[in-house]
């Protein structure tokens, strides 16, 4: 039975890269995946590129690409990821740029367009009856692609593929697809690979990081944690692993744990490319490091897409002043009743003043101990600049005007996105593809 090996090279924008390059040198792989989108990520994107037409995609490109294409192109692993974010295709420009530097000429790099659809807004639909926001409010608006032009691509060749917003685990079963010829009417192998993607889709997750619970969910060597892998069969089984004497771990736990997460309903996990069910899953231990997954079902795919709506909600203005030694509680709270007077002058919304480790989170407990240093943070949210610098000085005015010993003032103001889901019709959007050669 055909098998192939898929890398989870990054869970999130900003993750490590050391893990990445582990992965493309020693993980006899076939594919590295990286997965850098998340709602308000590809939001800030589109207001990147909306200031600079060149700029709009992933921070860490650059750096990714110039650490592992050398180790791809060595060892024969084709790279997918979604960090073209809102420009793919400068995105894919940059790549080409890098290889060519890197003297790995004739590198064919894909890329996918066509998520974004802020043209068919007036097509967006309610999303569980939750109501479209003001046209006028509405800054970026991208579909959640799958699997299908993703395969496309590489079938045509492409040694890396950069696409925006794809569904996190259609990044994964894009490859499948195209490795194993399997037809997007298969609902069972679409629903495994779907398991798969989202078992590697946040990479050190799986191998402990965001497990590691001391005391009681140990995890060792947390400080060069592995990413995960996956020996896929053409059957949609897998065999999930890491590379050999990397930190982390794989056992039922942390696969039980991942299976799980971010998925509201693990009977009918809804994704572009099929309807997941997860209830029938298996996780059989074969090594102390790898465990092998399989027994999803799937249904349909539904006939719409789910459209992630960045938009404007005005600014978002934050300060923090420390308090420490005797009296530090006391002082911290006549602090935060000052604050609550002075910005109750200018119309702050959503004002939230916190001591952090202490009432931040779920309030303050009535029987704490008393605490020798605290922090306190003030924010809230405003549609002026002027009134969100009004609240940055009212909390550098404490050093002066407040209790003593305050020290360690931070501000900041910043753009405010929120995000608003929405559904659009499949027949609507239209991914396209092109290929760059090096």
């Amino acid at each position: 039975m055909k098998k192939i090996r898929i890398g989870a090279g990054a869970g999130f924008s900003g993750d490590r890269i050391e893990p990445a390059v582990e992965l493309a040198e020693k993980g006899h792989l076939d594919f590295l995946v990286f997965e850098c989108l998340a709602e308000r990520t590809i939001a800030l994107s589109q207001l990147r590129k909306r200031e600079d037409p060149d700029a709009g995609f992933d921070p860490l490109l650059s750096e990714r690409m110039h650490a592992v294409l050398p180790a791809c192109r060595h060892n024969e692993v084709r790279v997918v990821s979604n960090m073209g974010a809102a420009n793919p295709r400068a995105a894919a420009r940059v790549t080409a740029e890098i290889a060519r530097s890197l003297g790995l000429h004739g590198l064919r790099v894909g890329c996918i367009e066509g998520d974004d659809v802020l043209h068919l807004k007036d097509a967006f639909r309610p999303f569980d009856d939750e109501p479209l926001p003001d046209h006028t409010k509405i800054i970026s608006a991208n579909a959640y692609l799958g699997a299908d032009a993703l395969a496309e691509v590489l079938d045509r060749g492409a040694d890396v593929v950069l696409t925006g917003r794809v569904a996190d685990p259609s990044l994964f079963l894009g490859v499948l697809i195209h490795a194993f010829g399997w037809q997007k009417e298969w609902w069972d192998l679409m629903s495994q690979g779907t398991a798969v993607g989202h078992l590697l889709e946040c990479a050190g997750q799986l191998t402990g990081g965001y497990f590691a619970d001391p005391g009681y969910k140990d995890v060792p060597d947390l400080d060069r944690l592995g990413f995960p892998l996956a020996e896929v069969s053409e059957d949609g089984s897998a065999l999930l692993t890491k590379v050999e004497d990397s930190g982390g771990l794989i056992t039922m736990q942390t696969c039980r744990e991942q299976i799980l997460y971010e998925v509201l309903n693990p009977s009918s996990y809804i994704t572009p490319d099929v309807i997941a069910d997860f209830t029938e899953i298996r996780f059989e231990q074969q090594t102390p490091g790898a465990m092998r997954v399989s027994g999803a079902k799937g249904r349909p795919r539904p006939r719409d897409y789910k459209v992630s709506i960045g938009m404007d909600d005005g600014l978002i203005a934050e300060g923090q002043i420390s308090y420490a030694g005797p009296g530090t509680l006391a002082r911290a709270e006549l602090a935060r009743q000052i604050l609550e007077k002075r910005l109750a002058q200018i119309g702050a919304e959503d004002l939230r003043i916190d001591l952090i480790g202490l009432s931040s989170m779920h309030g303050m407990p009535a029987d704490w101990p008393a605490p020798y240093e605290v922090r306190l943070r003030a924010a809230a949210r405003f549609m002026h600049e002027m009134d969100a610098k009004r609240l940055t000085h009212e909390v550098e005015s404490l050093y002066l005007n407040g209790p003593a010993a305050g020290a360690g003032v931070t501000f900041a103001v910043r753009e405010n996105i929120a995000i608003v889901p929405a559904l659009i019709a499949r027949e609507l959007v239209t991914p396209r593809i092109s290929i760059e050669v090096a």
